[in-house]
């Protein structure tokens, strides 16, 4: 699935089943559904979810418990607006060469 494609899922009412748990996680994000999208980030333990994992906390406010999440996704805390990094996070997990 390419980014554009994945954006114009969230008109729909429900994740498409092809997404990876992380993705499914932002697609949840991105509809105002924290929980749910916590719980897919936390069925996935590879280092894309630990990102999206971290991003989640991070927008929670716990700070502390983000950090750790980047720690195991190998990313930098992120300091952009969490709307900038949601996006670049989506961005990335439907890139087609990865």
């Amino acid at each position: 699935m390419t980014f554009p494609e994945f954006t114009s899922s969230l008109d729909g009412d429900v994740p498409s089943p092809s997404l990876t748990a992380p993705l499914r996680a932002l697609w949840w994000d991105a509809k105002g559904q924290w929980d749910l999208a916590h719980e897919a980030a936390a069925t996935d333990e590879d280092r894309e979810a630990a990102w999206v994992h971290a991003y989640l906390h991070r927008k929670e406010g716990d700070a502390d418990n983000a950090r750790y999440w980047y720690g195991r996704a190998r990313q930098p805390v992120a300091s952009v607006p969490l709307a900038d990094e949601w996006r670049t996070i989506a961005a990335r997990l439907t890139e087609p060469t990865r």
